[in-house]
């Protein structure tokens, strides 16, 4: 019965999240509901307070920065037009034969540098529709794409992305961005080469019946001065070189940890560097690339600074509760006696910690619709458990976890996947195929990682 209701509000936050209701409004309904069934009235304002809330707060505490942040530049990066730069400099560079390969490394480029997700979407999908149909390839294949370049590899597989998939997992194991490089690189290949066979294999068969770009209205593209290829990229190194060198010099300013005694304030305890120099890491090299990103386009940003501002901080505010509230629901189903059975089933489903690891994470993401919310609140639930022992050097723990999140978490009720297709004007129906095989190749690479380093050992 305890296990039942732990699948009830599980199943009720997945419908809650397909429907397109409020994450933040139902996912404190659905754990609460199970606290009622499981432990009865009593319990239910005690668990809100000091369990969901508790959750939620330190969740916003470690990590709102980042949204924030990030939010910011990639608005930045798109006001200035270095994204539409970057874009159309790779495309000329690989010309018109190599089309969908130049729109999956301009989206690569642009989210391994800091770029949102749902920034990408809108920055790359004029360009990428107009060369479509310029080429007559099917307008269906724009989703597709545009997914591989910006869902899969560079969100979470390859060490260094400042994408939060990739840095929720470095305060629970003490990792930086760049764990298990090797395994992060051999996942993002195996993604990107099966990708690209899979996209050209659609390709050709359109071409082979005909089908060309299809039956919609082509938007014409606006014409606009655009920044330098290498002005364009600044803020994109900016982030990456220092997000690379400030993570081992803040460990070493610090030490592991930060005593507030030492400036005569022992009532604000202690900071764990060696968890939190990841994070700060990447919130200064943000700051530093939205800095970077006036100097290149301050002429573009300045006329629609406060509209973009005001779109950057809204985005981020949604992003962070949602995920938040996710993880306070996490927090709470895991102090269910019910839960206990589903740990000690994933604890004794598979002798491998990493194999638990990876299908714990998926089957969140999955059910909440979120890559984000699925890793946190697998983490939060499960984390203690996947280090046990000390089994698995937590770099590894730390890459697994991270690509786990970015396998099923582009179910249909995804919320990045909803925009991409209100973006390019298309439906499920019309491109979601594509986008459902590219999830199911980010999936399988999670294994393959796996059985690369149960293999050679080395990450």
């Amino acid at each position: 019965m305890q296990l039942l209701i732990v699948l009830l509000a599980l199943f009720l936050l997945m419908g809650v999240a397909y429907r397109g209701l409020s994450v933040i409004l139902f996912a404190p309904v659905c754990a609460l509901l199970a606290v009622l069934l499981s432990l009865g009235p009593t319990a239910v304002l005690p668990f809100y307070s000091n369990v969901f809330m508790v959750k939620l707060v330190g969740f916003v505490q470690l990590y709102f920065p980042v949204f924030l942040l990030g939010a910011v530049f990639g608005k930045f990066v798109e006001m200035s037009g270095a994204a539409a730069a970057i874009s159309a400099a790779i495309v000329n560079r690989l010309g018109e034969r190599q089309i969908m390969l130049a729109i999956v490394l301009a989206c690569a480029v642009l989210t391994y540098g800091g770029v949102s997700l749902f920034v990408v979407a809108f920055a790359v999908y004029p360009l990428a529709n107009n060369l479509f149909y310029k080429a007559q390839l099917p307008k269906r294949l724009i989703p597709g794409t545009i997914a591989l370049g910006s869902f899969t590899f560079t969100m979470d597989a390859l060490p260094g992305t400042p994408q939060i998939q990739n840095v929720i997992p470095t305060t629970f194991f003490g990792t930086d961005l760049y764990a298990a490089p090797l395994l992060g690189c051999s996942g993002a290949l195996f993604v990107l080469v099966c990708g690209m066979w899979y996209l050209h294999r659609q390709a050709q068969r359109a071409f082979a019946n005909r089908e060309g770009y299809g039956e919609h209205s082509l938007e014409s593209l606006q014409e606009r001065k655009l920044p330098h290829f290498a002005l364009a990229l600044l803020p994109l190194l900016v982030v990456a070189v220092l997000n690379l060198k400030l993570g081992p010099l803040l460990k070493g300013h610090y030490g592991e940890t930060f005593d507030f005694s030492s400036l005569g304030l022992p009532e604000d305890g202690s900071v764990d560097v060696k968890k939190l120099s990841g994070i700060w890491s990447i919130e200064i090299a943000l700051c530093a690339g939205i800095l970077s990103c006036l100097l290149v386009g301050l002429r573009d940003i300045q006329f629609k600074l406060q509209e973009g501002l005001r779109t950057a901080v809204a985005g981020a505010l949604l992003a962070t509760m949602n995920t938040a509230s996710e993880y306070g629901f996490g927090g709470v189903i895991a102090s269910l006696p019910g839960f206990t059975l589903v740990k000690n089933f994933l604890g004794g489903a598979f002798s491998d910690p990493l194999i638990n690891e990876a299908i714990s994470v998926n089957a969140l993401a999955g059910i909440t619709g979120s890559a984000s919310g699925g890793l946190s609140l697998a983490l939060a639930a499960l984390g203690s458990q996947f280090q046990a022992g000390g089994q698995v050097p937590a770099p590894v723990l730390h890459r697994v976890a991270s690509m786990a999140s970015g396998g099923m978490d582009t179910l249909p009720h995804n919320g990045a996947v909803i925009t991409l297709l209100l973006v390019t004007g298309l439906t499920h129906k019309d491109s979601y195929k594509d986008i459902f095989v590219i999830t199911c190749l980010k999936t399988a690479a999670v294994f393959v990682v796996i059985f690369i380093y149960r293999s050679t050992g080395l990450y």
